[in-house]
């Protein structure tokens, strides 16, 4: 019938917390035929032990949007899921999900839905746009979610290499956020914010030098989450003789990102790669493209 691709992405860039998200060029794919009944089949090792009924997140989402446009039920598939990057690392694999099952939805019932609205349906359901706004509109995100709206702010397509550090574990987001503390003093949240704010006119104004200076400055969440994260040292030690803008936790983690200047990420991988033997070093590239849908080989772009 048709497929769906949905890039993978990063959350935070440091103090941009649940707000600035990137988009990056790794793929959850999903390869959609008329079924008598819903079956997921995984055919990528990264997604092993999925749910392969109803159960599934993909299909919890698109149900959940069904409903929410007054449909009742929704036409039966098989789908075949691909995926290049892994789960619980800090890639927003459940964010991917998120955002393939509202385009499931959309698909099979032709609701013709808006990016705007999109969003709107993902975060909800996510709980912040950062990860379901970047594998949406692609690119760089900036995004607040209330309870009546969700704002999203288009960031262009940041020309960096990005290096990731892959540990050889995961990280469960419900127990990253246990570290955290639960409230900040007033003063701390102040320079935490002022902190994210220079990010955000960093990024826009594509100054990565001081942005990668502001990722690890961060107040509201990295200083807590590198307790549990062994690789974090190790790179920040690295990063002072390698041309690395900035080092940030990808989401809740484990995943290190490096930001280097195009073109350099390359051979930055090359120098990290030794120093991690246990994991996994590559290099990424921001997607500047969302989701996508393939219908009769001809691919588009979800926007509508």
């Amino acid at each position: 019938m048709f497929s769906i691709r949905v890039p993978a992405s990063t959350a935070n860039l440091g103090p941009g917390f649940d707000s600035i998200g990137l988009a990056v060029n790794r793929y959850l794919t999903l390869y959609v035929i008329p079924n008598d009944q819903w079956l997921f089949e995984a055919k990528s090792e990264n997604l092993a032990g999925l749910p392969t009924g109803k159960e599934n997140l993909i299909y919890q989402v698109a149900a959940a949007v069904a409903e929410a446009h007054g449909e009742t039920s929704l036409p039966p598939v098989a789908v075949q899921l691909t995926s290049d990057f892994p789960m619980s690392k800090g890639f927003g694999s459940s964010a991917a999900a998120i955002v393939a099952g509202i385009e499931l939805a959309d698909q099979l019932l032709e609701l013709e839905l808006s990016l705007k609205e999109k969003a709107r349906h993902a975060s909800l359901y996510e709980g912040h746009p950062d990860n379901v706004a970047a594998s949406l509109y692609g690119g760089l995100v900036i995004g607040c979610h209330q309870e009546n709206d969700t704002h999203i702010v288009l960031g262009g397509h940041p020309d960096v290499d990005i290096v990731a550090v892959i540990p050889d574990y995961e990280m469960k987001t419900d127990d990253s956020r246990g570290l955290l503390p639960e409230s900040f003093p007033y003063h701390q949240a102040v320079e935490a914010s002022s902190i994210s704010n220079v990010l955000t006119a960093a990024l826009l104004q594509n100054d990565w030098e001081l942005a990668g200076k502001m990722m690890t400055e961060d107040l509201f969440h990295q200083p807590y989450r590198v307790q549990a994260i062994t690789e974090w040292k190790k790179i920040m030690q690295l990063k002072e003789s390698l041309p690395i803008y900035g080092v940030a936790i990808s989401g809740a983690g484990p995943i290190l990102l490096c930001f280097t200047p195009p073109r350099k990420g390359k051979s930055v991988m090359r120098r990290l790669a030794p120093h991690f033997p246990d994991g996994a070093v590559e290099l990424l590239q921001p997607a500047g493209r969302g989701v996508t849908v393939t219908l009769d080989n001809h691919t588009c772009s979800a926007a509508k």
